[in-house]
């Protein structure tokens, strides 16, 4: 079954910016809707950003300007290069999946193989 794997997480000063990766261990990702996901503790999880099959994407609010998510569709890897970090990203960092038909990208109640996450920590 495909597993998701993340890595790049780490704390950093404000303004300061992490590439995060994830590591899809699928034939391909070529047919996935990929996205990122975050959590603080008591907080509900929000969608960073979101990568379609055909390329689509969708940044939240909070990200749009300052993250870009890309893909690497010949190493199966999912990234997302965050910039001018502000303690507001801290979170639990999360890749997520799922394998589609459709070119867009997935809505948030779609994903249905999640990873383990990276800690984010902006101060």
């Amino acid at each position: 079954h495909v597993q998701l794997v993340e890595s790049g997480g780490g704390s950093v000063q404000a303004g300061g910016s992490l590439r995060l990766s994830c590591s899809v261990s699928a034939d391909t990702i070529r047919n996935y809707c990929l996205a990122w996901f975050r959590q603080a503790p008591g907080k509900e999880r929000e969608g960073v950003a979101h990568i379609g099959r055909d390329g689509a994407i969708k940044y939240a609010d909070s990200a749009k300007a300052r993250f870009l998510i890309s893909k690497d569709n010949a190493k199966n890897i999912l990234y997302l290069q965050m910039d001018s970090l502000k303690p507001e990203d801290t979170g639990m960092y999360t890749c997520a999946a799922r394998e589609v038909q459709w070119g867009g990208y997935c809505e948030d109640y779609m994903y249905d193989v999640w990873g383990q996450g990276t800690q984010v920590t902006v101060s």
